[in-house]
């Protein structure tokens, strides 16, 4: 009986959680899975010492088996199931002592009970091939064959001496932009819930839960509370997804939240704050395997493009209608909480990108006028700047989306300004008019469509990478378009050209090897094109069936089916392999694009006032109601790590939420006593005759520049 495939025995010792204790699976590219097995003379010994031992024996063994290279390996291996022994006990508590102005005071996730790692002679650190052993006494294979490391000390919790891969810099050294490339994925759909990214969650209610402002709704109905979305959190991305993300030679994560990770208001249905302790462990992971990680503030108040992801479909509230103004305010509170935690120097390595805003729809018939996008991304820059200081190593790269009026139009906005980088998310399914074809049409595709783009963006603006990005070639997958919609693929949503059938699309199982490669050859064509990028999304749940039914979104899979590279460094000259036009940015930028020299200093800063004296719908926004600066701060947690030393219990310093303790400006709330407009359905809403505040405020103060 194969060791590494067995079931193992209930015993005393052992809580048994899988179906097998280990499936190692080695994906060469364009081949099927194969099983790696011990040989059948092995013994399993039910004593959880020597578990550890034979589960370190059975990796060894695949190791052994295993064909392996140094930097330019083609394989790739990925823990499946994962034997538990023996889980300890933790939980969280959360303490709100107010002080200072802040909602909680600095409030702390505090961990209880022992931690794994606090065990004498607990390993802390290990290559391809270790055992990791996590928070809950579990243990799963680290399969690195790029030269990556994990590093986890609870004594030193900050350690950011991990690396992903040996060609990644380890956090604790700076980035090079211009020359070290982001080779990123998404976590879309954990923090941030998407239909398409887990239908099984919204499938009981269809067709009523359309986003997670119904499912909320709908889940509250059935259970009487919002369980079910924090298990959703627990499951959907576990720690062995960070080490896998490593495996596959990415480098950074781009991780969707939304603004009730911090706050919301009582007609909102989200659940509130509890996100967040799921991203504190996102940051640990990060900073354990070596990754690093772009924040994206993914939904705000009121609805910023009328999107699901926005966290309510159908209008747009921000910078829109008679409550824009307001939502808009608020949600620049959150952009600034964010900015204090991740300024800290605790995480500024862990998490040196922040992604302001997604997919705002400025440039649409329902949107808000180019002006009025500008004043914000202008007055959210001011706020982070003065969170964490000007100059590299102070605070976070902004990064500002285009808006959809393309990357060139925002050439000479802000010039001067410390580290503000362009988002752009190139889409070849969502392009007008559907393109059609075999997979074989879509090789080259993004080298003539974007390549030269991104190139110049980089050399007029600055930093710009394409935040999401994925190998739909057509709209298919189940609530691709949304809930109860159909696609453009098959004529049954915005047209009634039929251009073919979805059916294989959403079953990958039914791709042939030409698909694959096809897909494969798209794949690298668009990692060359855009140099730095963030795929989207790194997993898309099994819908009821299942099965996943959304096979082009879904990075995880692609790696192990084997139509995305194992390895993205293969990327470099596709686009003139395939014979088409070489378009890359090699730099370098020039200093104050990335935090040296003149960083901070921006001539037009004051031209972009806040409030905008237009939004989208009210030409003339100052009779629209507005929040007032009296409440108090939601400071976010931090999470406290515990560990023995000399036989006393000792706690690590990781900061307390807040970096800049002279940022003491109270949050916009609504004004006493006044009666405001449902905040996501005010476009026609009656101007209320409270709460009105006639004139600009005070704009947030900016650090000055840092001396380089």
């Amino acid at each position: 009986m194969p060791l590494c495939g067995i079931l193992p025995l209930l015993s005393p010792n052992i809580l048994v959680a899988s179906i097998s204790a280990w499936a190692c699976w080695a994906m060469p590219p364009r081949r099927s899975p194969k099983r790696l097995d011990l040989e059948e003379s092995e013994v399993l010994v039910l004593d959880p010492k020597l578990i550890f031992e034979l589960e370190t024996k059975c990796a060894l063994s695949n190791l052994q088996q295993m064909k392996r290279t140094e930097a330019r390996d083609k394989s790739i291996v990925l823990p499946v199931y994962f034997l538990v022994i023996k889980p300890k006990s933790s939980s969280t508590t959360s303490t709100n002592t107010g002080s200072d102005g802040h909602s909680g005071g600095h409030a702390s996730a505090t961990a209880s009970g022992e931690h794994p790692e606090n065990t004498p002679g607990f390993v802390t650190s290990g290559g391809d091939g270790s055992i990791v052993t996590k928070d809950d006494g579990t243990t799963f294979v680290y399969n690195n064959s790029f030269g990556g490391f994990w590093v986890f000390d609870p004594a030193n919790p900050l350690n950011e001496s991990a690396q992903a891969q040996s060609w990644t810099k380890p956090l604790s050294q700076e980035w090079a932009w211009g020359t070290d490339k982001v080779y990123g994925v998404n976590l879309g759909g954990w923090l941030n819930l998407e239909p398409f990214i887990s239908p099984a969650l919204y499938e009981p209610f269809y067709p009523n839960a359309v986003d997670e402002w119904t499912l909320c709704e709908q889940i509250m109905q059935r259970d009487g509370n919002l369980n079910a979305i924090e298990e959703h959190y627990k499951t959907f991305i576990v720690e062995e997804d960070f080490a896998m993300i490593a495996a596959a030679g990415l480098n950074w994560l781009r991780i969707p939240i939304a603004f009730w990770a911090i706050e919301k208001y009582p007609n909102e249905p989200f659940l509130e704050r509890v996100s967040w302790n799921y991203f504190l462990k996102a940051i640990e992971w990060a900073r354990k395997y070596g990754l690093r990680i772009n924040l994206d503030l993914h939904a705000l108040p009121g609805s910023q493009n009328g999107w699901n992801h926005s966290g309510k479909l159908g209008k747009i509230n921000f910078l829109a209608g008679v409550m824009g103004v307001a939502n808009a305010q608020r949600a620049l509170d959150h952009v600034r909480i964010f900015a204090e935690f991740i300024s800290q120097p605790e995480y500024k390595n862990v998490v040196p990108f922040f992604g302001i805003i997604n997919e705002p729809r400025s440039n649409s018939d329902s949107g808000y006028p180019v002006e009025a996008m500008q004043a914000w991304y202008a007055e959210a820059y001011r706020i982070i700047r003065n969170a964490g200081g000007t100059g590299a190593g102070n605070g976070p790269f902004i990064s500002i989306h285009d808006a959809f009026y393309g990357m060139s139009q925002w050439t000479g906005f802000l010039s001067g300004a410390d580290r503000l980088a362009m988002d752009h998310h190139p889409y070849l399914v969502f392009a007008v008019p559907l393109p059609g074809g075999p997979p074989s049409d879509f090789e080259a595709m993004p080298c003539g469509r974007w390549a030269g783009d991104f190139s110049n963006a980089n050399s007029a603006f600055g930093v710009t990478t394409a935040g999401e990005w994925s190998h739909a070639i057509n709209d298919c997958g189940l609530y691709v378009n949304a809930v109860g919609r159909g696609t453009r693929y098959e004529g049954t949503f915005e047209t009634t050209t039929v251009l073919g059938s979805c059916d294989t699309w959403n079953d990958h199982t039914t791709w042939d090897q030409s698909t694959k490669d096809s897909l494969r050859q798209m794949s690298l064509s668009t990692m060359d094109a855009l140099q730095n990028w963030f795929f989207w999304t790194w997993r898309i749940g099994e819908s009821s069936r299942g099965r996943v039914e959304a096979p082009f979104w879904s990075y995880k899979l692609a790696v192990l089916e084997g139509w995305a590279p194992t390895d993205p460094r293969e990327s470099v000259g596709q686009c003139q392999r395939l014979g088409q036009p070489t378009h890359s940015f090699t730099g370098p930028y020039q200093s104050w694009q990335i935090g040296g020299a003149g960083a901070g200093t921006v001539p037009s800063l004051d031209s972009y006032p806040w409030p905008p004296t237009a939004i989208g719908g009210f030409p003339d926004a100052a009779p629209l109601p507005q929040y007032t600066a009296t409440g108090a701060i939601n400071t976010l947690p931090v999470h406290i790590y515990t560990y023995s030393s000399a036989g006393a219990a000792a706690t690590a310093d990781v900061g307390d939420g807040w970096n800049n303790a002279a940022d003491t400006t109270l949050m916009a709330v609504p004004v006493a006593d006044c009666t405001y407009p449902d905040q996501w359905d005010a476009t026609a809403a009656a101007i209320p005759t409270c709460g009105v505040a006639g004139a600009t405020t005070e704009a947030a103060p900016v650090a000055e520049p840092t001396p380089i």
